[in-house]
């Protein structure tokens, strides 16, 4: 491929996938910053990388599966070594508020955020997420059925305050 058309398609990708990346990077990660990072890290990898994508969705779900896989590995390795109070002012200012729902499912555990998201906010099947993050399709079907419960509970907590 030339480095023309290698451009024009990585352009095409960054227009196309960014906000759905973006938002699916949220569910792993606590600051847009980072969610940020991940999915330019993503395109980067494209970049440097040049995979072949069979069609469309191949190329979506690639994308989606490698930047949940990078918002993993940039909160895992976070190591703020600024005070307490000095973190937590910082994370407040830079997190938008979200309303109670979204707020909600970010704060799942990653397992049940991912397929939520990803169910109720992008319209994947149970099967099409089950493809995406590589887990047997029961799996999924229990991650939804508990985080569902979970939010449940949370959202009946906040309404009893």
């Amino acid at each position: 491929m030339a480095e023309h058309e290698l451009e024009q398609d990585l352009r095409r990708m960054v227009e196309a996938y960014s906000p759905m990346l973006l938002r699916a990077a949220m569910t792993r990660v606590k600051t847009p910053a980072d969610a940020e990072d991940a999915v330019q890290d993503v395109f980067l990898r494209v970049l440097a990388k040049r995979p072949r994508f069979r069609d469309g969705e191949h190329e979506k779900a690639w994308l989606l599966r490698a930047t949940l896989n990078r918002a993993s590995d940039i909160r895992r390795g976070r190591r703020d070594d600024a005070p307490l109070e000095e973190a937590a002012a910082a994370a407040a200012a830079e997190e938008p508020d979200y309303g109670p729902l979204l707020s909600a499912v970010r704060s799942l555990p990653e397992a049940y955020s991912a397929v939520i998201h990803l169910y109720y906010y992008e319209g994947y099947s149970i099967k099409e997420i089950a493809g995406l993050l590589a887990l047997p399709i029961p799996t999924v079907g229990t991650r939804l059925a508990r985080g569902r419960e979970r939010l449940r509970e949370m959202l009946k907590e906040e309404d009893a305050v």
